[in-house]
């Protein structure tokens, strides 16, 4: 599928469908504790201790609270399959994003260091994630779901380039 932002001619590489099992997990759980809280006014009034406040609220902030939930989860497979990385000559480029799409372009020769990440989740999947540090503060490159072996192609490739770019200021 061909985004209309992507560049022409540039195959992009997927990241790992396995990232998709580890956001479902760690959102998730994250959701878990979210319906949680929203569930306490429900709790709380047919409990007792909060008689007076409305029932038709409390059922409708913990329904909201589900149904954003499971939209945001529902999202995740398909926001794992917007993620893609293509290596040029001179830049890496990072793409992601459905509604909000992104495509940025980190040259190798403002590349500082390369940062190759693992959480246990990840670690459990074999799984991690990479962020290129450049000489902007501002810069937000992060490659996450790439498999460990590609992780550590993809750091020293990019450490080379970007010292065989430094080298040729």
């Amino acid at each position: 599928m061909r985004e209309p932002i992507s560049p022409t001619g540039l195959d992009f590489r997927p990241v790992s469908p396995k990232l998709v099992t580890v956001r479902l997990l760690e959102r998730g759980l994250g959701s878990l504790l979210t319906v949680a809280v929203a569930s306490l006014p429900l709790v709380l009034s047919l409990a007792g201790p909060w008689r007076g406040f409305p029932g038709w609220l409390a059922w409708g902030i913990l329904l909201l609270t589900v149904l954003i939930t499971l939209w945001r989860l529902a999202l995740i497979p398909r926001q794992v399959r917007a993620i893609g990385y293509a290596e040029r000559d001179d830049d890496l480029l990072i793409r992601g994003g459905i509604f909000f799409q992104r495509v940025m372009v980190v040259p190798y020769g403002r590349m500082q260091y390369v940062d190759v990440s693992v959480g246990p989740v990840e670690r459990a999947f074999g799984l991690s994630s990479i962020k290129l540090h450049t000489a902007s503060a501002s810069t937000n490159a992060v490659l996450a779901g790439l498999p460990a072996a590609e992780a550590a192609r993809l750091r020293e490739q990019l450490s080379a380039r970007g010292e065989a770019k430094l080298a040729g200021l």
